[in-house]
């Protein structure tokens, strides 16, 4: 009988891929709770052996020899101790053998509910030990179920859900598709570990990079900086630590292959891959790409970029619906504010800014900023305006009805509305 329950056992150990020392523990925890079940208490102390060679099990129980009994489940007297084993003492600890020849079918119950328990818990802990080891990485996952927003996956064993916020919208997901994702962390919960997965997170990006671009897996291509708007367009900012290694181009790779396969695999989203720079105006002049900025002055204590760039290249910085300034934005880590270029704007020699060719910098003037606050129009506009960090007047200076037409929920009439409060600035 015994051998017959440690093989049913084993069996079940074998199947959840379980160490040996765990099937002993819960072996022992089933026992332990059949005993109490037919024979004892669930305060008594109880010891389990079970023998390495014939896999019989042996059930002690222990208690404390004492001069006078304060509880009878952990205490025994020196006369009755004395009765088991002549030579013990006071404070001394006896074992008694209490191994039962057969048990209730109450109490079997109650044994086979601890086995799967105890091995749903240890299965749940192997299964947090071998994710919490891939944090931070790629994994691949097969999706399982698709329930309205809900994306079931399937990782190794553990069905983990893919929650609507970090799903690509644009991503149509349905059973059997295989995707690749990005496991954030893993936290350990009373139902098991819950994996924090991602198509949208940043960091996507860079570990398909590495997947795709040998030079970046190596190091020698190192990403600084990623921005996203998933699905849609994505800005990663790139650096060599090799002098012979071109970065964007082992990137890009020969006629953009490199980068399509990561285009591929998200859905599309596209990529621009621009050099990294320590110079902040330098690298706020980069990320606005394809724009052509004519020069930028840079506030170190607020950390605020103001842009300036001639008139028919303000709506390409801008980009549709702020899009690309956004992004920049998020990548440099900056603020940045768009703004004509005129014959007020300091030069970029005297701010000592890009382009400045290392002059000294000489001290900017700070002019009265004019804010959307100030015009004329609705209230509702405003607000659809600062959404697209178009905040100054300075920046609608210049921008027609179309191009105020393109930004997200403005209408055809309210955008004549912006162009006519502008003209009104003097």
């Amino acid at each position: 009988m015994h051998q017959q329950f440690m093989a049913a056992v084993r069996q079940l150990c074998n199947e959840k891929n379980l160490p040996e020392e765990t099937l002993m523990e819960i072996v022992k925890a089933a026992l332990k709770t059949a005993y109490r079940k037919d024979y004892g208490s669930r305060e008594q102390n109880l010891d389990v052996e079970i023998d390495s060679q014939t896999e019989q099990a042996s059930i002690y129980l222990v208690k404390e020899v004492v001069d006078e009994i304060e509880d009878e489940d952990l205490d025994i007297t020196l006369s009755d101790a004395k009765k088991l084993n002549k030579e013990i003492k006071v404070g001394d600890e006896i074992r008694m053998d209490v191994t039962p020849t057969s048990y209730g079918r109450i109490a079997a119950q109650a044994a086979k509910q601890v086995i799967i328990q105890r091995i749903q818990e240890a299965e749940r802990d192997q299964m947090y030990e071998m994710f919490k080891d891939r944090e931070n990485e790629l994994i691949n996952a097969l999706i399982h179920r698709v329930d309205n927003n809900h994306v079931y996956v399937e990782l190794g064993g553990i069905t983990a859900l893919l929650p609507g916020r970090e799903q690509i919208s644009s991503e149509q997901y349905y059973g059997g598709q295989r995707i690749k994702l990005y496991l954030d962390r893993v936290e350990k919960t009373t139902k098991g570990p819950q994996l924090l997965i991602s198509r949208t997170h940043p960091k996507l990006v860079e570990k398909l990079m590495e997947l795709e671009i040998p030079e970046v897996k190596a190091g020698t291509v190192v990403v600084k900086g990623v921005a996203r708007e998933p699905g849609v367009r994505c800005k990663v900012a790139v650096m060599s630590t090799d002098e012979q290694v071109d970065p964007i181009g082992a990137c890009v790779g020969q006629s953009g292959v490199r980068v399509q396969s990561v285009t591929q695999e998200l859905s599309g989203e596209r990529i621009d891959i621009i050099p990294w720079s320590e110079n902040p105006a330098e690298y706020i002049k980069e990320a606005l790409k394809p724009a052509k900025i004519h020069h930028v002055v840079v506030d170190e204590a607020t950390k605020l970029a103001k842009v300036y760039v001639t008139q028919d290249q303000r709506a390409l910085a801008i980009g549709r619906s702020g899009q690309n300034v956004r992004l920049a934005s998020n990548l440099t880590k900056w603020e940045i504010d768009i703004l004509d270029t005129d014959e007020g704007t300091p030069s970029p020699a005297a701010s000592g800014v890009a382009g400045g060719k290392g002059k000294a910098a000489a001290p900017v003037v700070k002019e009265e900023v004019m804010m959307i606050s100030d015009l004329n129009i609705a209230d509702e506009i405003k607000v659809k305006l600062e959404a697209v960090s178009l905040e100054q007047v300075e920046q609608l200076k210049g921008l027609s009805v179309k191009d105020f037409s393109q930004v997200d929920g403005i209408t055809e009439d309210e955008a004549k509305e912006i162009v006519e409060a502008v003209k009104s600035v003097k």
